[in-house]
């Protein structure tokens, strides 16, 4: 080979390999989206997502070694690139059938959305990411074919695992900030499928590659032309009217209709987030026809409670609710009952995390932020501590419902947060947080939640609702008999909605009435910002109930 000869052929091949890292790390990221409308993005979702591109990695890397040495030819290593692109333009139309299953057999077995999620990623993504993993240890026994000088070898192996590296880096941030946002998660691996056949292409040279990219831009075009929604709305007498995907949820709108003992039909909408296991905002449309509150309220949903928090202290009247600082708004179901309850002129910050879901929330579900209706009502599209960190103000209620089904974020679960919390309160303020249960009522999350608020706030109730969650609340100075306090307010209040939520809070709690959490109750050691093991925690939790359903 002359010098010249030498010169392209070792540009070209460390293009190939910057190309090639392009692909391989923009398809592993899209595998977490594709999962999320099935199993979430909890983190053993991630922890299966990034362990299989390990394993698969791992793979390529041994075969490409393998294949390289036996067969150290420029046309086979772009032939694995095309077949690569192949496998990726068949993913979308497999998914959503081998997804759906794999949520339907395992959804009863212990650890299932774990296992079903694996089982996915093995079936889909194995042989694209596999294949290109081969590229880079092929690239390198071509380029030290080339080189034809062993006193190079660490030099090439180094700059051929360099340039994969920075391709993968672009691939992530192309593929995160860039392509799914705008074009979505198809869409986005078909570009990749069709960028991976060119590339093979311009490196065979060969018109009979053509066929690799006319096979991608008609399955492209079938899957536009016969592709449906996602998912059905996994809910009871529900009828799916809107589906999204934001940076960081997939989104579902359904319409449910709920049946009464009295033959009364209630119609609501209902906001759904990635796997479905549970409702985050739900809206009655008979309020939109009557402005009464009580149609507001969601028959003892973990919404309507927030507005009664603030009276554990004595003498409490609702003139003295003023304002409502919300970390996790969702579409607005907490912050239209405090409007409907406590009036227009309340204030409320809403922090929302996800553009898209209060979008939907204005569309879908009536939320009125920034309205005349609603003047001093503001949604803030910012990371719930960080805002709070930054806001100067002050509340006489601050709610935290970030759930991300069934964890909550961590870092607003700490002894370090609820100080911060505190801080923002009125000298009567409140601090609310919204925790789930299983339905058996174990009560380990409440525990913990309790136990790590209680070394923030003198005093820690909590109110048990109609279902299965409980309502943690802080005060941010002693009350005394907050049990007394809140029987006696409820005596005074003459606001129906607020009477029936305080008389459930009193008699009908899933797992108990209201009631003083003690330090005698704690079962937990604080959780605090350097560790807060709660989705170890909820992980627990799921394999318990799992192997109680298995029994």
């Amino acid at each position: 080979m002359t010098a010249k000869q030498f010169a392209v052929g070792e540009r070209l091949l460390l293009a190939v390999v910057f190309l090639a890292g392009i692909g391989t790390l923009g398809i592993e990221m899209v595998m977490p989206r594709m999962l999320a409308p099935f199993f979430g993005t909890s983190q053993p979702i991630w922890a299966v997502v990034i362990g299989m591109t390990l394993v698969y990695l791992a793979i390529g890397y041994r075969l490409g070694g393998l294949v390289a040495d036996r067969r150290p030819d420029w046309r086979l290593l772009f032939q694995l690139i095309g077949w690569a692109g192949l496998s990726c333009a068949v993913i979308p139309f497999i998914a959503r059938p081998i997804l759906s299953t794999a949520q339907g057999a395992l959804r009863n077995v212990a650890a299932g959305g774990f296992l079903a999620a694996l089982i996915g990623v093995i079936l889909l993504f194995a042989i694209p990411v596999t294949l290109m993993a081969m590229v880079s240890p092929f690239a390198i026994r071509l380029q030290l074919r080339y080189a034809a000088d062993i006193a190079r070898a660490g030099r090439t192996a180094g700059t051929i695992s360099a340039l994969s590296t920075i391709g993968s880096i672009v691939g992530t941030f192309l593929t995160v900030l860039v392509l799914i946002p705008a074009i979505g998660v198809a869409s986005t691996l078909f570009l990749f499928a069709g960028f991976l056949v060119v590339l093979s292409l311009i490196g065979l040279r060969d018109p009979r590659g053509l066929l690799l990219v006319i096979t991608v831009v008609v399955l492209a075009g079938a899957y536009q032309l016969t592709t449906g929604v996602i998912k059905a709305a996994d809910c009871r007498n529900c009828r799916l009217i809107a589906e999204f995907e934001s940076d960081y949820n997939y989104i579902q709108v359904a319409e449910q209709e709920i049946t009464y003992s009295n033959g009364v039909v209630d119609r609501r909408r209902v906001l759904i987030l990635n796997e479905g296991l549970a409702f985050h905002s739900i809206y009655r449309l008979k309020y939109r026809e009557t402005g009464d509150p009580l149609d507001l309220l969601t028959d003892g949903g973990p919404w309507d409670y927030f507005t009664v928090a603030p009276y554990l202290y004595p003498d409490t009247d609702p003139a003295d609710v003023r304002s409502l600082a919300l970390l996790g708004a969702a579409a607005g179901s907490i912050a239209q009952q405090f409007l409907a309850i406590y009036g227009p002129d309340t204030i409320i910050d809403a922090v929302e995390i996800d553009r898209t879901i209060s979008e939907v929330g204005r569309r879908y579900f009536d939320m009125a932020d920034g309205s005349p209706q609603a003047p001093y009502f503001t949604t803030y599209n910012e990371d719930a501590r960080y805002w709070l960190a930054t806001t100067d103000r002050r509340y006489d209620v601050i709610g935290m419902d970030a759930y991300h089904q069934p964890y909550i974020p961590f870092h607003l679960t700490t002894v370090e947060f609820f100080r911060e919390v505190k801080a923002k309160l009125n000298p009567r303020g409140v601090a609310v947080v919204n925790a789930g249960r299983p339905a058996s009522g174990d009560d380990r999350l409440v525990n913990a939640l309790a136990s790590t608020m209680l070394a923030v706030f003198p005093q820690v109730y909590i109110i048990d609702t109609r279902f299965n969650n409980a309502i943690i609340i802080g005060v941010n100075q002693p009350v005394g008999d907050g049990i007394v306090h809140f029987i006696e307010n409820a005596a005074r209040i003459d606001i129906p909605a607020l009477q029936l939520v305080m008389a459930w809070s009193l008699y009908e709690g899933r797992f108990g009435p209201l009631r003083e959490f003690t330090p005698e109750m704690a079962q937990f050691r604080p959780f605090t910002d350097d560790h807060a093991p709660v989705e170890q925690l909820i992980d627990g939790i799921i394999f318990s109930e799992a192997n109680k359903m298995v029994r």
